[in-house]
């Protein structure tokens, strides 16, 4: 069977939208093939094309593995493995890049999502709620790349967060108190630093009669609150149509009578919307943003309102009047933490910046006490 054979019947299973049962396999294949084929030739095509076309492949026993989180591939002798303590090699290997290729067209495919050379590229959501990133060669320079991170149905409360090491010190204690005031807040950090994880855990803390309604681009948060509405936007489909954006779902969920809206992740136009939602009454308001630090969240968020043409004197207004509180997670050698929480303060010159209030689980003189008011002018006590 030929490469070019396997990539036409993967470009018209996404076409049709078509999952590669034997049917569909079989339909495609009579279509793409040149000549007439007798049953047992049909028979053997699409067995080679089942392997080709389903599952993943070499990976499956990585991406079984209950403490896996992501899987890259690098290259046809590159593969490597993160359980949680960093990134470790594997003994896998491909015959070639074409190999590497076909798993990720093989994994596109699956996702509903096209994978060629018109279209190098997929960043897309697997059956299974993993997220699936992918690049060809030779836009991906030293081989087709592929990246995999692994969703678990594991749900994390504050309890178990704290006790894991996530939540040292008094920190358990202010995110409580954070819940109950219902002060705005933005969980900062970087990839893979349990931004989402510790997000679900306070959704899962909040009162069980308020509305919620999550946004997010793909789909990650899945708290056990018994009032949740989950937004989830959707890509073009082939044919370039059918394109839900962040920005149209954070409008949308204004309607919608939340008690407290959440965006999943706020990286683009679509944080002018969720600051000027919570800033028209919804108290309580939650997402995460890419940062380096607590410090650097006024700035990242200036910088995406910039895009929208909103300038910087507005925005700095916005965020004051709509969020609260920063909480940085970052992840080292111990696992993920929850190492600062800073509240944003609006300064004499209209910027606002991030006074931290607690250090890992340490109170700060300065931002501790604007933290013990802030939450006293909401009648809840502090922790400390």
């Amino acid at each position: 069977m030929s490469a070019d054979l396997i990539e036409r019947v993967q470009r018209r299973l996404v076409r049709d939208g078509a999952a590669p049962t034997s049917t569909a396999l079989a339909t495609a294949i009579r279509a793409e093939s040149a000549g007439l084929l007798s049953d047992a030739e049909l028979l053997r095509l699409i067995r080679l094309l089942q392997r080709e076309l389903v599952g993943s492949g070499p990976l499956s026993e990585l991406l079984a593995d209950p403490a896996t989180t992501d899987v890259v591939v690098n290259g046809p002798d590159d593969v490597r493995v993160d359980r949680g303590h960093g990134w470790e090699a594997t003994d896998i290997r491909f015959p070639d890049d074409a190999a590497v290729a076909r798993l990720a067209r093989r994994l596109a495919t699956a996702a509903g999502r096209r994978l060629d050379d018109a279209c190098p590229w997929v960043d897309a959501r697997l059956a299974d709620g993993s997220r699936l990133h992918a690049v060809l060669a030779p836009v991906a320079a030293t081989g087709t790349s592929v990246s995999l991170r692994v969703l678990r149905p594991v749900r994390h409360d504050l309890t178990t967060l704290a006790a894991t090491g996530t939540l040292p010190g008094v920190t358990r204690e202010v995110l409580a108190g954070i819940v109950a005031a219902r002060l705005a807040f933005l969980v900062s950090g970087g990839t893979g630093s349990g931004k989402t994880t510790l997000l679900a855990a306070l959704l899962a803390a909040l009162p069980p009669d308020e509305r919620v309604v999550t946004v997010e681009d793909a789909e990650e948060l899945r708290p056990p609150h018994p009032h949740l509405v989950r937004l989830v936007a959707r890509p073009a489909n082939v044919e370039g149509a059918g394109a839900v954006v962040l920005r149209d779902l954070v409008r949308q969920a204004l309607r919608m009578r939340p008690d407290r809206i959440v965006v999943g992740e706020v990286r683009g136009l679509e944080v002018v919307d969720l600051l000027a939602a919570l800033n028209t009454g919804h108290d309580g308001g939650a997402g995460t943003v890419h940062a380096n630090t607590a410090a650097d969240v006024p700035a990242r968020i200036e910088a995406l309102a910039a895009l929208g043409g909103v300038g910087r004197s507005a925005v700095h207004a916005q965020l004051a009047g709509a969020v609260q509180i920063v909480l940085h997670m970052t992840r080292g050698a111990a696992g993920r933490e929850l190492v600062e929480i800073a509240v944003l303060q609006r300064g004499s010159d209209g910027l606002v910046s991030a006074v931290p209030a607690v250090r890992r689980g340490v109170p700060v003189a300065r931002g501790a006490a604007v933290l013990a008011t802030v939450l006293a002018d909401r009648g809840v006590g502090v922790p400390w």
